[in-house]
């Protein structure tokens, strides 16, 4: 990468590369006084602890952490392309993705048939190492580690423990590897531990509810903010809905529209600050104000 860098016409030694783990290098550099501007990207504890040696030395941070992102979806949406977004938005990368849709809050009326069509979905996927299968597309690989594959399961045990139910999916795949079936719950209710926690994995939790502004409370009712959806025909719902979200990125009718050019943040413990786009170079930018006077 820093190769590329000046490959690309950087100055020799304007991209550096540390390598090492989180509690040594990591810790050393967001305190060290020579840094002038800290941009993590992980998880809300170590986003805290950054922050706090960031405090220290008063420098400035962007941080992009974690998200438990919903999509509201109306009776009227399309259902073909919301099948579509739910294949990337939740089973892209396993689901290790910070904006991933991990919760489905749909209108009762559709419930049922989002439910079986969802778990269709998620059967139909294979799931194996993705030099088996170069066909991108119908391939799911594994969780990064054992230890966080164990997380993930243990997490769908304890959401069937409190009452949900894995329409299809929830434990790990008996073959080599950090694999996890594709995983579906219903009867979730949004007090469950599945409904609030990051699992970081393949596992999507569908909730319904009767009426705009429960919704809305299902939605915004986590520590994160970090992206929303919603799925309908009616702009003028949409636009309603946008308004009251508290995330920051708001899909419409597309899970991860958008490019480089538009910004990415969150709310709340998604963290604060945003990457991409021009908004994000003026993290970098400090303002200086010089008022002369001539005589």
């Amino acid at each position: 990468m820093a190769e590329a860098a000046e490959a690309a016409g950087l100055p020799a030694g304007a991209v550096n590369i540390l390598c090492g783990l989180g509690p040594e290098a990591g810790a050393a550099l967001v305190a060290h006084a020579g840094v002038d501007q800290i941009v993590f990207t992980g998880s809300v504890e170590t986003g805290k602890s950054i922050a706090r040696a960031a405090a220290d030395t008063i420098v400035p941070c962007v941080l992009e952490l974690g998200g438990k992102s919903a999509a509201i979806v109306y009776s009227d949406a399309d259902m073909d392309g919301l099948m579509s977004s739910v294949r990337w938005g939740i089973f892209f990368n396993a689901g290790q993705v910070c904006s991933a849709l991990s919760r489905l809050i749909v209108h009762r009326d559709v419930h049922d048939e989002i439910a079986d069509r969802v778990a269709d979905l998620a059967k139909s996927l294979s799931v194996g190492p993705g030099m088996e299968r170069p066909e991108f597309g119908d391939n799911m690989g594994p969780m990064i580690s054992e230890k966080q594959l164990e997380r993930a399961e243990g997490l769908c045990r304890q959401a069937e423990s409190e009452g949900a139910a894995a329409i299809t999916g929830g434990r790990r795949l008996n073959r080599p590897g950090y694999f996890l079936e594709p995983t579906v719950f219903t009867g979730v209710s949004p007090e469950m531990t599945i409904a609030r926690t990051e699992v970081f994995g393949p596992v999507l939790s569908i909730l319904p509810f009767e009426d705009d502004r429960q919704a809305i409370e299902i939605a915004n009712g986590t520590d994160y903010g970090l992206v929303a959806g919603v799925f309908t025909s009616d702009l003028d719902r949409a636009t309603a809905a946008m308004r009251d979200l508290k995330a920051g990125q708001i899909f419409v009718n597309e899970w991860y529209a958008g490019g480089v050019e538009t910004p990415f943040g969150g709310y709340k413990k998604s963290g604060y600050g945003r990457e991409k786009g021009r908004e994000a170079l003026w993290n970098y930018v400090q303002t200086k104000n010089v008022a002369l006077t001539v005589k």
